[in-house]
C-alpha cells in the first residue's frame, strides 16, 4: 500500500536538500500518516484508516461519514480498501 492518505489523498512530494554552500540534492517530503481506528456509527462497525493529521481535523469537523463520502467522490477512497475490524 502506498503512503497516501485515504481521506485527503495527500502523498509524498519531491524537493531539494539545500546545503550551506547551496548545493541541491533531491529529497522526499513524506506525509504525516497515522493508522487510526474509527467507529462508524452509520454502519455500526469499527474501521481502520491511514489518515494524515489534516484528515483527522477534517473528520473531527465534518464527521466520519461525511469525510468518507467526500473522499469517495474525489476518488481518494475505495470502500473495498477499508480495513473492517472484528468486534
Amino acid at each position: 500500500m502506498s503512503k497516501t492518505c485515504q481521506i485527503t489523498g495527500k502523498k509524498a512530494s519531491v524537493g531539494n536538500n539545500v546545503s550551506h554552500s547551496k548545493r541541491r540534492t533531491k529529497r522526499r517530503f513524506e506525509v504525516n500518516l497515522h493508522t487510526k481506528k474509527f467507529y462508524w456509527v452509520e454502519q455500526d462497525m469499527w474501521i481502520e484508516l491511514r489518515v494524515s493529521a489534516r484528515a483527522l481535523r477534517t473528520i473531527n469537523k465534518i464527521g466520519l461519514n461525511a469525510a468518507l463520502k467526500r473522499a469517495e467522490a474525489e476518488g481518494n477512497l475505495d470502500f473495498k480498501n477499508i480495513n473492517i475490524l472484528a468486534l
